[in-house]
């Protein structure tokens, strides 16, 4: 080995400083989106839809961690609220993958489950995950406006997005930063759908 020791605490610190400087480049960006985003979602629920929400990987763990806000609670007590992660049920995700291949797990989902008024929360670091690009056509069919989140530049899933649909971008390129970032953007969401559901 060549160079000097590594110093673990530096290197703690520099990710650190990593990570508060994609938040603060991101905070400009993301308000309005995140803003919309909640106000489409709290829409959604007071007409009796609910969410569906996907994501491969780190994406799904997010999913399902968004999924839980909603139907248990946030940060104060209140009824369960509709959301889904269709990454959560291995025997669907296996029945649909064995059938009609990995590509479909979710949109098959959203086909069964979705309907107009509901929401689809897709999240991709790359915006280039097949699965989740195939659900995105899946609520357009059905008339449901999509929240993505996503890194880098946004991938081929923001440019399936159309008019009704927001964006929530994270100016990173490193997945931990756009994974950190992600949950922050979940946080926010979950905040204002409180907010706008059960006031200050």
């Amino acid at each position: 080995m060549t160079g000097r020791t590594l110093d673990p605490t530096e290197r703690v610190n520099t990710l650190f400083a990593e990570s508060i400087e994609t938040h603060a480049q991101a905070a400009a960006a993301q308000a309005a989106p995140i803003a919309n985003a909640a106000s489409t979602i709290v829409n959604a629920l007071l007409g009796g839809g609910k969410v569906l929400c996907c994501g491969n990987g780190s994406s799904a763990a997010d999913a399902q961690y968004f999924a839980a806000q909603m139907q248990h609670r946030f940060e104060r007590e209140r009824p369960g609220l509709p959301a889904i992660a269709l990454n959560s049920d291995a025997a669907i995700l296996t029945a649909i993958a064995l059938d009609e291949g990995f590509s479909e797990i979710f949109a098959k989902q959203v086909g069964a489950l979705g309907h107009p008024g509901d929401v689809l929360l897709a999240m991709s670091i790359s915006g280039s995950a097949i699965n989740t690009l195939t659900a995105v056509d899946a609520a357009h069919e059905r008339l449901m406006p999509v929240i993505a989140l996503t890194g880098r530049g946004g991938g081929e899933l923001a440019g399936r997005l159309r008019a009704q649909d927001v964006e929530i971008r994270t100016p990173a390129d490193k997945s931990a930063r756009i994974l950190e970032n992600h949950r922050l953007v979940i946080h926010c969401l979950c905040d204002l759908i409180d907010l706008q559901l059960m006031g200050g």
